[in-house]
């Protein structure tokens, strides 16, 4: 995602080796990315990917560990078989490519993925996590969508809150202290409407030395210096959806 001067610099980080304990469906006229825990569960989870698409390993990896926690965990392909973003693409093309893959026009899917999970997976609580480009879907969400019970955004760009934050569910935010995409200023605002309009329960969190992305681009092992904030950011996404699914 991008802030608005500047195309987005995401980089896909240290990308997983990691081939998925789920398996790929057809959900109406999406693909998905589906994989359930052993023992059956009413608890679903909706993981919204960043620009790097529905098929990054690292982004299974993070739907598998939901799966770990006891959730039903669902990655669709919100851009619905257009291309994902690749490293090669010129960034001067970006908001280009942006144009027709908006983080706000997703209610579609959504709604035909809250049926799937519902009437095939016998999921009655449903919760959604998003990173990057997903964060911000999971922002938009929150404002609008009534089924769903609780969100986690994972540093999405600030862009739905110019003028509305009145959050319908309650919302965990994950911000990196040194973002490139996201600046500290607009996080300190968001958090100044949150506490003013906001009635239900919210959590602004940022940490320390960490860049975008770090909760599930970073590999612990290469990065031992970031270690304990990408396990405290994955633990903290769990805790937020136990307390509230």
């Amino acid at each position: 995602m991008a802030n608005e001067s500047r195309p987005c610099p995401c980089d896909i980080g240290d990308r997983f080796d990691y081939g998925g304990r789920g398996q790929e469906v057809q959900v109406e006229h999406i693909k998905a990315y589906v994989c359930k825990p052993p023992a059956s569960t009413d608890k679903a989870v909706i993981v919204i990917h960043d620009i790097f698409g529905w098929q990054l390993p690292n982004t299974r990896y993070m739907a598998d560990m939901l799966t770990t926690n006891g959730y039903i965990a669902i990655c669709p392909d919100f851009f619905v078989g257009q291309e994902a973003w690749k490293l090669s693409n010129d960034w001067a093309s970006f908001n280009d490519w942006l144009k027709t893959r908006q983080a706000d026009n997703i209610d579609k899917e959504v709604d035909v993925v809250l049926k799937y999970l519902r009437e095939q997976c016998g999921a009655k609580k449903i919760g959604v996590i998003g990173f990057c480009w997903g964060g911000a879907a999971v922002q938009h969400l929150m404002l609008k969508n009534p089924h769903l019970k609780t969100g986690v955004s994972l540093y999405g760009v600030i862009r739905f809150f110019e003028d509305r934050s009145s959050l319908l569910h309650p919302t965990f935010f994950i911000f990196a202290e040194k973002d490139e995409i996201i600046p500290l200023d607009q996080v300190t605002l968001l958090e100044q409407k949150l506490k003013q309009n906001c009635k239900v329960d919210y959590e602004v969190k940022i940490y320390p030395g960490q860049t975008h992305g770090f909760v599930h681009r970073k590999r612990e092992d290469i990065n031992p210096q970031d270690k304990p904030y990408i396990e405290e950011g994955r633990k903290d996404m769990i805790n937020w959806l136990n307390k509230y699914l």
